[in-house]
This record gives structure tokens, sequence and C-alpha cells, in this order.
């Protein structure tokens, strides 16, 4: 808990307290339909929620998604803060509901985010034209690591931030030496990553059975998506193709008529040469 203390203040830029790991149903990380590392939902001391959700490849949508992921968060909190009034037969109140954080890191970001190929972290800021102030709950923080990557090229870590991306993203032993001898509390880190990974499924339980459907539509429309472009390059494919057999019978006709008629000019000219001869 310590550890995501400190980088989830880093990354909000306050020193935010985890009070609890809240549950998700179900206890399976490895779902064959699923794009996602890792998941997690806690609460904060002040009563807020962050899902910190890590992407091995980015979701189709990915800001739909958050959305909705978000808009569940909220009225997670709704019913939290409604249920504990009753409880404590008082008046409920919409300040009781808190901030909630939609943080995901992408290891191969959606193509959406790569038009800005020097922004590697995004950060939501709710305004009004008007300069109207609302406290509308909803963050979102996006994370890209491979841009992230590309951006370190040929540079230092120069921040605690910048380690803290760089272990989630690299796995280049002089960048590891650099992050450690920088920051040697991440020696530890990769000693328990270690542990982790000889039995991930025992350790991690991290899908709800709503992220997991979630997961399953949203991979499923993207293999749908891919079929769909397959299916269409092929009918392009099978297009071409009648149209090329098209032109072909067509120049086939042409020089078929051209040689008809070249041999009935043949013909004529024999004709007349023979007529010439007999006079």
């Amino acid at each position: 808990p310590g550890r995501l203390n400190h980088f989830l203040s880093l990354l909000l830029g306050k020193k935010v307290v985890i009070r609890q790991v809240l549950p998700n149903e179900g206890g399976r990380i490895a779902d064959e339909n699923t794009l996602l590392v890792t998941d997690i939902l806690v609460e904060f001391e002040d009563g807020s929620l962050a899902d910190v959700e890590i992407q091995k490849l980015g979701y189709a949508f990915p800001g739909e998604r958050s959305a909705c992921y978000a808009a569940d968060l909220l009225l997670r909190q709704y019913k939290r803060a409604r249920d504990k009034r009753n409880r404590e037969k008082g008046k409920f109140s919409y300040k009781d509901i808190k901030n909630v954080y939609v943080i995901v890191l992408f290891e191969k970001s959606p193509v959406e985010f790569h038009s800005m190929e020097k922004e590697y972290l995004h950060k939501s800021d709710w305004r009004f034209d008007t300069g109207l102030e609302l406290d509308l709950l909803q963050n979102f923080i996006f994370i890209t690591l491979d841009i992230f990557q590309k951006n370190m090229e040929n540079k230092s870590i120069e921040n605690e931030l910048e380690a803290w991306l760089m272990f989630y993203s690299t796995q280049d032993p002089e960048r590891i030496i650099e992050l450690i001898n920088k920051y040697p509390i991440f020696r530890q880190m990769y000693g328990d990553v270690y542990e982790v990974c000889r039995n991930m499924e025992k350790v991690m339980g991290m899908f709800s059975e709503e992220l997991r459907e979630m997961d399953r539509n949203t991979v499923q429309y993207m293999i749908d998506e891919m079929q769909a472009t397959i299916d269409a390059q092929a009918a392009a494919l099978e297009e071409e193709k009648k149209k090329h057999e098209e032109e072909m019978q067509e120049l086939i006709a042409a020089q078929a008529a051209a040689l008809d008629k070249a041999m009935k000019r043949i013909e004529e000219l024999e004709r007349k040469n023979s007529s010439e001869s007999a006079e």
C-alpha cells in the first residue's frame, strides 16, 4: 500500500493515503478475453475512489470505456453514501459523494494518443467556457508507456515519476541499473515482481464481473472490426479480380474482333490479287 500511495501521490500532485482495497467479484486474473494486465480499485482516506489499470494493448474507445467505468464508480459512491446516511438515520447530501479517478497505463497505447508523440501523461481538466467552477468529480489520467519510452530515448531519468514509469515499462538491463542506482527502493520491487510472477494467479484477483463483461464486449468488437477489415479487403480483391477478368474479356474480344477484321481484309486482298492475276 505504501508504494501505491507514493506513486499515486506523485501522479495526482497531492498526498493520498489508501484506506482499503475494495473487492471485485471473481478472482481470476487470466481471463481469455481480456487485454488487461492488472486492475485494482482503492479507496482513499477522504472517501475518494481510484481505479488503477494497466492494459497490454489499448482497448478500442478508450474515452468512452473510461467514462463508463467512472460512471460506475460514481454510482458505487452514491450507493455507499446513501446507505451510510440511512444507517446513521441522517439526511443524504450529494456533498457526501467524493472524487473518482480512472487511471489507465497503456503498454501499447490506442491510436488516438499517437497524434501527440511528445506527450505521454494526460490529465483531465474540467472547465466551462464561462469560467463557472463546479466539482464534476470524475477525473481521468492516461499514461502511454510506449510513447514515454520513445521520449526517454537517449535521456536520463530526471525525477521520481519518470522512475516509476520506467519501472513499469522497461526490460532494458542498462535502464534497470540506472533506475536502481538512482532510486534504490526499486531493487526490492524487482525482487517482489519476481515472486509475483512465480505464482501470479494466487497473488492477484482483480476483475469484477462488470469489467470482465465489458472486456469481452470490447475485445469482441475489436475482433469483429478486424474481421470487417479482412472481409472488406477480400471483397475489394474479389471486385478487383472481377474487374480484371472483365477487362481481359473485353481485351480478348477486341483482339478477336481486330483479328477477324484483319483476316477479312487479308481475304479481300487475296481475292483482289487473284482477280487481277486472272485478268
